[in-house]
This record gives C-alpha cells, structure tokens and sequence, in this order.
C-alpha cells in the first residue's frame, strides 16, 4: 500500500508518517508534499498512490486548489482544524478526516476506512465542490486568550499580550509583551492550529512568535536569518531554513 502525505509542517508530517507505520509497517510513504504546487506536480508526474492524508490549509494556498489543476482519483483523508460542523460534512461525503492533532486510534480507524474505499461496490464519488464551498464559509476560529495558572490564582491573557511561545526541556512557555512568563498545557504543534498565522508563525521547532515582537531581522549568508525579539529570550534565535521562504512570504503578507 502506497501513500501520500500532503502537509505544510515538516514535524506533522514525520509525526503522522511514523504512526502510519507503526500501525502498519508494509504500508509506504511514496511522498510528503508541503504545498499546493508541489502536489500538482508530483501527481502529474506519478502513479495514484493507494491513499492520500491530505492537510486543508498549506503554504500556498486551501489543498482544494489542487483537484483545480489535475484529476485525483485516490481516496482522501483530511487532516483538519474545522469545528464539528464541517467535520460533519466531510463525513457526509464518504471520505474520512483526522482532527488535529491526530491521534493513533484515529489514524487507525482512517485506515479501517480505506478498506472500504478499495472495494468498488462501496466507493462513492466525492463532491469536492461542495465541500470547498463549506471550508470557505467555516474558517477556523482562531484563540482570543489564555487561562493562566500563576500561584494560587488564574489570570487571563489577552492574545494582544502574548509575545511568543517557547519549548524548552518539554515545557511550552506563553511570554507576554511585558516579559512576564507562564507555562501552558500545549505543545506548539497544538498551538499552531490554534493561533492565527496571520499574526503568529513558527520559526523552528522552539519558537512561536508574533509578528509585533520581531524588532529585528539579520541576514547571514546561505539563507541564514536571526531574529531579535521583544521580551528577548535570552538566547540567539534563528528561523529554520526549511521555513525561511515561507517566513519571508509571511512577513509580506
């Protein structure tokens, strides 16, 4: 069994692509595609892949761009932040989806599915129109604050205040535009779908920053960019070099 992973964060996709396999080791990752073009491309290119685990929103544009530029014929699992409402929908048409953060008795569950998909007598068209239609009227709601936990109390922390979140050691800090510092109950991955892109964007694989809190940006040879922030961290912080074109992009959004 051939697959297909079509998602815009490296580590998502490494992380669904291990649990794959752990449920399944013959089944093959054939590709990781991270946005709409290169998935045009390779599908043009390749043979259908026995199934597709398709992300909704990728670096360039919705996936449902894709079914616009070449003809997909495998099935299609998505992997989505949208609410139950749309979830409902994706149901309705015969596919299947993974809300994120995936979990392995979901993925699991997906691959039950495709058994099913596989069997001509039980595979049904899906209206991809109709559910382009629905994700464009359901766009996620994006985080407005935080409960803090801070000694005895908890406090509430406006997403204005935050200045950026930071992984160290296995523990996820909010850092506030006024340097205070609380430890909170996600993991970036989780607070990726959960922050607006518009205003936030991952940097690397410790660093959630919001744009306000970037004072300074320097450019060192081979693509290289280190970034000043406000509350400084403390440390030198670098943008990944995977994501410096889509920082770049991001930043002249």
């Amino acid at each position: 069994m051939n697959v297909v992973i079509i998602e815009d964060e490296e580590l998502a996709a490494l992380r669904l692509e291990g649990m794959i396999q752990k449920i399944d080791p013959t089944i093959e990752v054939v590709a990781k595609l991270e946005s709409v073009e290169e998935s045009v491309e390779w599908l043009n290119n390749n043979e259908d892949p026995d199934l597709i685990f398709l992300d909704i929103h990728l670096e360039d544009g919705l996936s449902f761009n894709i079914f616009d530029q070449v003809q997909v014929n495998s099935p299609i699992v998505f992997t989505t932040a949208f609410d139950e409402y749309a979830i409902k929908a994706f149901r309705l048409k015969s596919i299947d989806y993974l809300l994120k953060p995936v979990t392995l008795e979901e993925l699991e569950r997906s691959l039950e599915k495709y058994k099913v998909w596989v069997n001509p007598a039980e595979n049904k068209p899906v209206d991809m129109q109709t559910l382009y239609q629905i994700i464009k009227k359901k766009e996620p709601e994006y985080r407005s604050r935080f409960s803090i936990v801070a000694g005895q109390k908890i406090k509430t922390i406006p997403i204005e205040e935050v200045a950026y979140f930071h992984a160290d050691e296995g523990i996820v800090c909010l850092v506030t535009e006024k340097k205070a510092k609380y430890p909170v109950d996600f993991s970036l991955d989780q607070l990726s779908e959960q922050l607006d892109p518009k205003v936030f964007f991952r940097i690397n694989r410790q660093f959630i920053v919001k744009l306000s809190a970037i004072e300074n940006i320097h450019v060192y040879p081979k693509s290289k960019l280190q970034v000043e922030l406000q509350p400084t961290p403390g440390a030198e912080v670098f943008v990944s070099l995977d994501k410096v074109t889509r920082f770049k992009e991001w930043l002249n959004a």
